[in-house]
């Protein structure tokens, strides 16, 4: 497949297409207006204050959550320019969600209002992961209150494609698909080929439950999404789950089109596959970090958020992938779906850490805040400012 996009597979700041064809005439392209489109519901969440099922927990916390918006807060956050298309009711928990997006700084111009259709809501257990896994606090608990949002209204001619195109990455997840007919309709039309396309990035996020009532199939369906898309995340758990696979190579076999595939493994790290001009690939791997999770709701968007932001610095493929690793850490160290994100200096500063160091690393809740301070496994402290971003890792 050949796009033409703004960024390249290498991560450079041109038009140019994925064949690697230079689409300039020599003039330096007008820049688009903004970094990144993230297109999809977002939901008011209601997490429990304390570990157990739904049905002993008595009391919630209210919160935001919604793939595509948390990638997009976790942008805006890092200094990227970040926008949210979507719908929302005209209702109180649609006040919310817009105001708590654009509190991170994200364009929320583009989310629409519904007034005959509600914003959707969720409850979830402390160990929300819905592709059948279990966690340490037990079987994840998962209870959506979506059917009939607004956001499943979306439609291909309620969307502004202008502002869609606009950009130099649009990020599309697996969920949108999986709300309703109309909604699978948008992520064809958005990632069907054609001139001028961004470069499309998509986070399969197969999640069983939306796809039970569906009269599609969802494995599938989300499947062909991907091969059209430019820039591929997906899960070892959700490869198992949708379709069996596991290994890299095997999802790289089953998804060849993306100039880009992430294979995201957990506690052992990603994998990355880079499409060279001659077709053939680099592969990359980069360990994960030992992190302290508080909750694993999110790491995955942050993930995602992290690898983009690299992406569009322009950094190698192994620093994008620690890119990611830290934005997930970030986290994964807070009860929400959204932590606060290292600043760029101290990214950068621990991502370019050495390889040792990097293995020794420990990060806890509060790493990314200033005064706090990440440990090594050795059990020794690193030191560092947020305004100050300075790392030592110490050795016994």
């Amino acid at each position: 497949m050949t796009t033409s996009q703004n960024v390249r597979t290498d991560g450079t700041d041109r038009n140019v297409r994925t064949d690697g064809t230079d689409t300039t005439d020599g003039t330096e392209p007008e820049a688009p207006g903004t970094d990144v489109v993230c297109l999809g519901e977002s939901m008011v969440t209601f997490m429990p204050t304390e570990p157990g099922r739904l049905a002993d927990v008595p009391f919630f916390e209210r919160g935001i959550g919604g793939a595509e918006s948390n990638v997009a807060c976790a942008l805006a956050r890092t200094g990227h320019r970040a926008r949210w298309v979507s719908r929302v009711g005209a209702d109180a928990f649609g006040d919310h969600l817009r105001a708590a997006v654009a509190a991170c700084g994200v364009d929320v111009s583009h989310v629409q209002r519904d007034p005959d259709r509600p914003t959707g809501v969720y409850f979830r257990t402390a160990g929300e992961r819905a592709t059948g896994t279990r966690t340490a606090a037990g079987e994840a608990e998962v209870a959506y209150y979506r059917a009939g949002s607004a956001a499943s209204a979306l439609s291909p001619d309620l969307l502004d494609h202008d502002v869609l195109r606009d950009t130099r990455v649009l990020h599309l997840t697996g969920i949108t698909a999986a709300l309703s007919d109309s909604c699978l309709d948008v992520l064809r039309t958005l990632t069907a080929p054609s001139p001028g396309r961004p470069l499309v990035s998509f986070d399969v996020n197969y999640r069983v439950g939306l796809w039970r009532d569906r009269t599609v199939r969802g494995p599938e369906t989300v499947l062909d999404l991907a091969r059209r898309c430019d820039l591929v995340f997906v899960g070892e758990d959700e490869a198992a789950a949708a379709w069996g696979l596991h290994g890299p190579e095997a999802l790289r076999e089953a998804l060849p089109e993306p100039a880009v595939l992430v294979v995201k493994q957990g506690a052992d790290g990603a994998t990355a596959y880079a499409r060279r001009s001659d077709g053939s690939d680099t592969v990359t791997t980069a360990p994960a970090l030992a992190v302290d999770v508080v909750a694993p709701v999110g790491a995955g968007d942050a993930f995602a958020a992290g690898f983009l932001s690299a992406t569009l610095r322009g950094l190698p493929v192994y620093e994008r992938i620690r890119h990611g690793h830290l934005m997930a850490a970030a986290s994964l160290t807070v009860p929400g779906d959204l932590g606060t994100p290292p600043s760029r200096d101290l990214a950068d500063h621990l991502a370019g850490l050495d390889p040792a160091a990097w293995g020794r690393l420990r990060l806890g809740p509060g790493w990314t805040t200033d005064g706090d301070t990440p440990t090594d496994r050795n059990g020794d402290t690193t030191s560092h400012g947020v305004h100050n971003p300075r790392v030592e890792v110490r050795t016994r």
